[in-house]
């Protein structure tokens, strides 16, 4: 899917016209970019996280003449998808949820703490 598209879909789930969604779309690509220029970062949550990562400096090697090429440090962007993304993607991986104990039996399950038999030490003169 290409941006026209994203900016068709969103406007015929949001009920705006294509120029409002496309210009919607535009102001989030906008502060997404502003604040990984500003190196912080974007969750949303469900869908994921972008941030900007550090890429040292490093050795590469040119593929046509192996010779060694100093590469330099860079900062790039990277994208942490979220539970809800994941799960969306690979459908058969979703675990079906434990049933959850009900409060009353929780609290009888676990052994109630001994209370202190002893006595308080007596000071020393």
């Amino acid at each position: 899917m290409r941006k026209p598209e994203l900016a068709a879909a969103i406007a015929e789930k949001a009920d705006l016209t294509k120029e409002q969604a496309n210009r919607v779309l535009n102001a989030v690509l906008d502060e997404i970019t502003n604040a990984l220029h500003k190196k912080d970062s974007v969750t949303l949550v469900g869908f994921g996280t972008f941030l900007q990562r550090h890429r040292g400096a490093r050795t590469g090697k040119n593929p046509q003449t192996g010779e060694p090429v100093k590469i330099k440090a860079s900062n790039t962007v990277a994208f942490k998808p979220g539970k809800f993304l994941k799960d969306s993607v690979n459908p058969d991986s979703i675990k079906p949820a434990k049933p959850a104990k009900p409060a009353a039996a929780a609290k009888e399950a676990k052994p109630a703490k001994a209370a202190a038999t002893k006595a308080p030490a007596a000071k020393k003169k």
